[in-house]
Parts: structure tokens; C-alpha cells; sequence
């Protein structure tokens, strides 16, 4: 009858030792996903951080681009050495912020970066003849299209008018 009971009682034992070790691995892994669900949630906090701080002079440096445009034309007009020494410096400050411009001259016509502001009689299709305003973008990211005027073959008799959509 005692060797009966002991055998019960390692039964008992073991079921409840199964029972928790079955517990055990279900925490593990309920542990384990809240790890990795920190873990994702501090991922997207550092991103969203980061790309927050990079684009948070996006307002001021836009703001800053009229007075630049505008320091740049006195610069040609002037040819003033100490402006051009400021306009330079200017341009840096910008430029090492993240600042860049956007090329234009003699590419074909994209209205990501462009905004036709009129079309002109060219050999060169769809190409960009002149830069009316410069474009920038900010870490890749444009916060200033480029007016441009684009190219367009015509005969002589044809007229060519303004238009903003074309490219």
C-alpha cells in the first residue's frame, strides 16, 4: 500500500511538474515577444527621433532661401568681393545643414523637381533652356521646386505660348 502511495505521489508530482514546466516555456515565450516588441518600438522611436531632428530646420531654411536668392543677385550685379566672401559663407552654413541644390540646366523636364513656368522655341525637347529660381531639396527631400523654362521644337510659322504643364 506504501509503494502504491509513492507511486501516486511521483504521478502527482510529475503532472504538476509537466504543468510547470509548460507554464514556464508560455511566459518564455510571451517574454520573449514583449522583448522584441521593445525592442521594435525603440527602433521606430530612434528613426522617428532622427528624422525629426534632420527636418526640423526645414521651416527656417526655407524661410532663409528668398534671402539667399536674393543675396546671390546682388552678387552678380555688385561683384563685390566681400559679398561674395558672405554669400559663400551663407551658402555653407546652408549646405552643411543638409541644404542642397537642385541641377536643372539641360535635363530632361521632371515635375518632382520642376515647374515649367514657360515654354520656349529650342532644338532641345522637353530640355531645360534657362533657370528662372533655383530648386533645393533638404536631406533629399524637396522643399523648393525649380522654375524653369523648357524646350520646344516649332516650326517658324508655329507660336509657342506659356504653358505650365508641359514636359
Amino acid at each position: 500500500m506504501v509503494r502504491m502511495m509513492k507511486k501516486n505521489v511521483n504521478i502527482k508530482h510529475e503532472d504538476e511538474l509537466k504543468k510547470l514546466q509548460q507554464e514556464l516555456q508560455e511566459w518564455k515565450a510571451k517574454y520573449l515577444r514583449a522583448l522584441a516588441d521593445y525592442q521594435n518600438l525603440e527602433k521606430r522611436i530612434s528613426q522617428n527621433w532622427e528624422e525629426q531632428t534632420k527636418y526640423a530646420a526645414e521651416k527656417i531654411i526655407y524661410d532663409l532661401l528668398s534671402v539667399y536668392d536674393t543675396l546671390e543677385k546682388a552678387k552678380v550685379h555688385l561683384q563685390d568681393k566681400g559679398l561674395s566672401l558672405g554669400v559663400g559663407s551663407f551658402w555653407a552654413v546652408l549646405e552643411n545643414n543638409g541644404l542642397a541644390k537642385i541641377e536643372v540646366l539641360g535635363k530632361k523636364f521632371d515635375p518632382n523637381f520642376m515647374e515649367c513656368v514657360e515654354v520656349v522655341a529650342s532644338d532641345k525637347e522637353g530640355e531645360v533652356v534657362e533657370e528662372v529660381r533655383a530648386g533645393y531639396t533638404l536631406w533629399g527631400k524637396v522643399i523648393r521646386v525649380a522654375q524653369v523654362k523648357v524646350g520646344k521644337k516649332t516650326d517658324n510659322k508655329e507660336q509657342i505660348t506659356d504653358n505650365k504643364n508641359t514636359g
